[in-house]
């Protein structure tokens, strides 16, 4: 079976808000991206930060085993720089094989948490 997915993916929304109402790690407000690399090879991921007023951050590298998922909170990319709160921001996710990349934010600022999710687009 050929594995599902491409190799360029972007994620234009982004957002990690400055504070969260709940225990931690559980309810802390974060960004994810989940990857599934449903291949036989690992997959050797680059992602790209991308701001309104400076330039990029990055490549933040992370590698997902072959046929296995990662879900990554962009609050956790630390080298080569934690990417900053209450700041937009957009990425770009490039992979050495195909993967499949969904998009995720917790906003637990107030005690009623609102979660999104929603597949990134892909270079066709």
């Amino acid at each position: 079976m050929k594995a599902p997915g491409r190799k360029v993916w972007a994620i234009p929304e982004g957002y990690i808000p400055g504070w969260s109402n709940g225990p931690e790690p559980e309810f802390l407000s974060h960004e994810t991206v989940c990857i599934l690399n449903a291949s036989d090879d690992d997959a050797h991921i680059e992602i790209t930060i991308y701001f309104s007023d400076r330039e990029p951050a990055g490549p933040y590298r992370v590698t997902v085993t072959a046929r296995r998922t990662l879900h990554l909170r962009f609050n956790d990319l630390k080298d080569p720089e934690p990417i900053p709160p209450e700041k937009d921001y957009a990425s770009v996710i490039v992979s050495d094989v195909p993967v499949v990349i969904q998009h995720t934010r917790l906003d637990s600022r107030q005690a009623e948490n609102a979660l999104l999710s929603t597949i990134a687009w892909c270079e066709p």
